[in-house]
């Protein structure tokens, strides 16, 4: 069924189809889910990835206006960049919902993504597109080559991705954009999915557009704040299991954190315990996360009395549960601190394995004697990263 009809998303891309590039991919994606027959159990999908395998997204939208009557009553086509809309598909009960609109140009995309979960059946799918800011930026220097283009591109940037995300600045940039045209990093488009309660099933940079599948497998979260500040809370577990609010500089795209389990699930663990080939960091969250600088905030924690300098990592829920209970259960009967034990092993932990076996030797270490475990661990991991070049990935 299509519903929602208005001006073709796509044909500004007419003019400027000499600049795509065809080949476009960013890090992870090669990695990330991709769409398997076997697993997906929506015969609409399954055609309409089969039949738009060689198109670009025009010609792919124009196979979907001319075979839309031949779909399920439950596959929804939709063309709209107001997330509210949806309520109309209440009842229908919609197995998948693709959307012809582009997610850039959705005003308030959050809540177009938590509607279209909220009208679909459990395990529905939603099939959407977008143009990511890395892709933005290819387009833009192939159109605007040399320094002239290094310079427009240095306002666009700060237009479309600071101004724009900024509490003092962002009504301006709403007020003049109606929030069209939008610039998303692809890691936000998948934490924004996670967030709205899909997994993303597949991904995929496809002649010059960025393509995503979810499945709902949960509900959608309305109640959090996702920020876009330099400076970001994170919810960790703390001591005694109580949640706490951690302070840090922000290393990471934004929505980041509701993407672990997807990076767990492609990426795996590194050396050290941490996530392997993490693409969520930035270009200056590695540059903060080898000098340290994004650790200082964490101190407010320490004043706040949450935190100690020396301690266990705070943890997400999610890292959390990766832990055997026996050391879930040691891990929070301390609190949390700013310099982690393994900092102070003269072996870098190279599994989560080691990494517990490193905590649990300084938790026991610390029940039996605090002020002299931690006076110890101090001086060691400091010599260790003055001398030794320990530092945060």
């Amino acid at each position: 069924m299509s519903l929602f009809k208005r001006k073709k998303p796509w044909v500004e891309l007419q003019h400027e189809e000499q600049f795509i590039p065809k080949d476009y991919s960013e890090r992870g994606v090669e990695t990330g889910a991709k769409f398997e027959d076997h697993l997906v159990g929506n015969e609409d999908l399954k055609r309409i990835f089969a039949a738009t395998e060689s198109m670009d997204l025009r010609s792919s939208m124009a196979w979907l206006e001319e075979h839309h009557e031949e779909f399920s009553e439950s596959t929804f086509i939709v063309n709209t960049d107001d997330g509210n809309a949806l309520d109309t598909l209440k009842g229908h009960h919609p197995r998948l919902i693709i959307n012809k609109m582009g997610l850039t140009r959705i005003r308030h995309l959050n809540t177009f993504l938590n509607k279209a979960n909220e009208t679909m059946v459990d395990g529905g799918y939603l099939l959407c597109h977008s143009r990511t800011s890395g892709l933005k930026r290819q387009i833009f220097m192939r159109r605007h080559p040399g320094f002239f283009g290094k310079v427009l591109y240095a306002f666009h940037y700060l237009w479309h991705r600071v101004i724009a995300r900024m509490k003092i600045t962002r009504w301006f940039y709403m007020w003049v954009t109606k929030g069209k045209n939008r610039s998303y990093p692809r890691v936000e488009l998948l934490g924004r999915m996670y967030r709205a309660g899909f997994e993303v099933v597949d991904e995929r940079f496809h002649q010059g557009e960025f393509f995503i599948l979810g499945q709902k497998f949960r509900k959608p979260i309305w109640n959090d704040d996702p920020t876009y500040g330099a400076l970001v809370k994170l919810n960790r577990v703390g001591y005694k299991g109580n949640m706490i609010g951690v302070y840090k500089f922000r290393t990471m795209f934004p929505y980041s954190e509701y993407l672990q389990p997807y990076i767990l699930e492609h990426e795996g663990l590194q050396k050290g315990g941490k996530f392997a080939h993490d693409y969520r960091v930035n270009f200056w969250g590695r540059k903060l996360r080898s000098s340290w600088l994004d650790e200082l905030p964490m101190l407010i924690n320490v004043l706040k009395g949450q935190m100690k300098i020396v301690g266990v990592r705070p943890l997400s829920r999610q890292y959390f549960g990766l832990y055997t209970p026996k050391m879930q259960d040691l891990h929070i009967s301390v609190k949390p601190g700013l310099l982690p034990p393994f900092y102070y092993d003269e072996k870098t932990p190279e599994t989560l394995e080691d990494v517990q076996a490193s905590e649990k030797r300084y938790i026991e270490a610390y029940h039996k004697h605090p002020f002299a475990t931690d006076w110890r661990y101090f001086w060691g991991t400091v010599g260790n990263i003055l001398f030794k070049h320990k530092r945060s990935h």
